[in-house]
């Protein structure tokens, strides 16, 4: 049964991996608006509805990527006897250094059509909303309290709110008409800007 499981959960994975592929290639050769649920679909070879059971929109597709699941299996893996905020920093460690360089082509790609595409944009709030929960939903779990108990809360919020805070400024610089995303922000050298803005929660954020 374990073999199973772990059978569908490899499979699941790479039909998203493949939607997003296929996506992000038609986005490049005929532009986001031009590119229907449709079409994605049947480039990765499955049915529509298919599409809508792992992305709930368009928009969600290029939001969503294997960060947050990475992240938190490593989170996981980290010793119990680790405060909350220092295993947050080793699992995001690991996770960055589980992406391979095409990966992070991808996840770039993504990056420059959510700062450009208004229709992803103005998702991203609700991206965030929904990353927040996943947090409190690993946070709980780890410290034995419940995903809505108010400690558990304020900290996911507050960790977003450190990946907002290294993110979001590449965000208002394209609402100015920034046309290309820094080539290091969605990138390896991004998990020291991370730490060092995690390292400043941990210390209760000295000035």
């Amino acid at each position: 049964m374990t073999a199973q499981a772990g059978l569908r959960e490899r499979k699941k994975a790479r039909t998203r991996a493949s939607l997003r592929e296929h996506a992000l290639r038609l986005f490049r050769e005929q532009g986001y608006q031009a590119t229907t649920v449709e079409q994605i679909a049947a480039a990765a070879e499955v049915s529509p509805s298919t599409f809508f059971r792992y992305f709930p929109t368009k928009e969600d597709l290029v939001l969503q990527d294997d960060m947050d699941t990475r992240l938190l299996e490593a989170f996981v893996r980290q010793p119990p006897e680790l405060a909350p905020i220092p295993a947050i920093r080793a699992a995001l460690a690991e996770a960055w250094r589980s992406f391979t360089p095409q990966e992070w082509e991808l996840i770039r790609e993504s990056g420059r059509l959510s700062m450009q595409v208004p229709e992803i944009r103005a998702r991203t709030m609700n991206e965030f909303s929904r990353v927040i929960n996943v947090i409190a939903d690993a946070l709980g779990r780890r410290v034995g309290r419940p995903p809505d108990d108010l400690r558990v809360r304020v900290l996911a919020g507050a960790v977003m709110g450190v990946m907002m805070s290294v993110f979001l400024p590449e965000h208002l610089a394209a609402e100015v008409g920034a046309d290309l995303v820094d080539e290091s922000l969605f990138g390896p050298d991004t998990v020291s800007r991370i730490d060092e803005a995690l390292a400043l929660l941990e210390a209760g954020l000295p000035l």
